[in-house]
């Protein structure tokens, strides 16, 4: 197990890696599936084996309310029906935190339950936020779970200029969940999973 991180360069770090992954330009993604709520896109990952995700709704409600449903925190379990169990392990100063959290099985338990350690970090954004994390090796391995990693990911959050109390979400997830599953289990999995974080996030501020 690692130490845990100094939080002001692993932040910065995290930060510049998202903004990059926001610049992509349009032509290097390639649709992955789209509803009502949201479209995703892929395109393969610099970090592992697997794809880098883009998910891209537009919200109806303030940026700062929808952020605090997603970063870590009593909302997020409340709505995120993939999550199963979540717990601060370590807060910091600068917005920062570590937080292990265990998610559902998917695709009729191909998949199995996993658990994840992730240093999380929530800022500002030109108009909106930014919440990112990347997981981290801290923390006892618990039984019954694989241990995942979450290469750098996060979730941009702006106000429409033209649309008040509309906020545009845009979210960067290449999840790595380890274990021995077919790459197209996993694929499947992710596309139907970011599309149904935007129909649970939107039902949950309706409440």
């Amino acid at each position: 197990m690692d130490p845990l991180p100094n939080p002001a360069p692993l932040a910065s770090k995290l930060w510049n890696t998202l903004v990059r992954y926001h610049n992509i330009g349009d032509g290097e993604w390639r649709g992955a599936e789209k509803t009502k709520d949201a479209t995703v896109w892929r395109k393969p990952s610099e970090e592992f084996n697997g794809y880098l995700y883009k998910a891209q709704g537009v919200v109806e409600d303030l940026t700062n309310r929808i952020v605090d449903h997603i970063c870590p925190g009593p909302y997020r379990l409340n709505w995120d029906s993939l999550m199963t169990s979540m717990d601060i392990m370590e807060t910091f100063e600068e917005n920062c935190c570590v937080m292990r959290y265990t998610t559902a099985g998917q695709l009729w338990n191909i998949i199995a339950p996993r658990e994840f350690v992730d240093f999380s970090y929530t800022t500002s954004y030109e108009d909106g936020l930014l919440t990112c994390g990347i997981s981290i090796d801290y923390g006892e391995l618990r039984p019954n779970f694989v241990r995942g990693f979450n290469h750098p990911c996060g979730w941009f959050c702006v106000p429409l200029k033209d649309s008040p109390g509309h906020s545009l979400l845009t979210g960067y997830i290449q999840t790595e969940l380890r274990g021995m599953l077919p790459q197209s289990a996993v694929d499947t999995a992710m596309s139907s999973t970011l599309s149904n974080f935007y129909s649970d996030l939107k039902k949950a501020l309706k409440t």
